[in-house]
């Protein structure tokens, strides 16, 4: 698992900057996307891959232990779709 202090050290080194510029930079990106979804926008990053908003619409489930029936609520969720590439550099 890479962590987003992994991924700031990275971004640190290979462009010599800071620990904390590098943290910066990639809550940034964070908080882009972020504020991208929360917005109902979609984010493309070119050549890893696209984040969209999907919205589940209320349904009904059925409890498996007591048969019951349950609504759950619409909602909406975040959902990647992988680029091209990404999906090629995964399956070499």
């Amino acid at each position: 698992m890479t962590t987003t202090n992994e991924i700031a050290e990275k971004i640190a080194t290979d462009h010599s900057l800071t620990k904390a510029q590098g943290k910066a930079i990639v809550e940034a990106v964070i908080a882009s996307i972020t504020d991208a979804a929360v917005a109902g926008n979609e984010t493309s990053l070119p050549g890893f891959g696209k984040f969209k908003v999907k919205e589940t619409p209320e349904r009904e489930v059925r409890n498996p232990s007591t048969g019951a029936t349950i609504k759950v609520a619409a909602a909406k969720k975040l959902a990647f779709a992988p680029a091209k590439a990404l999906k090629d550099a995964l399956n070499k």
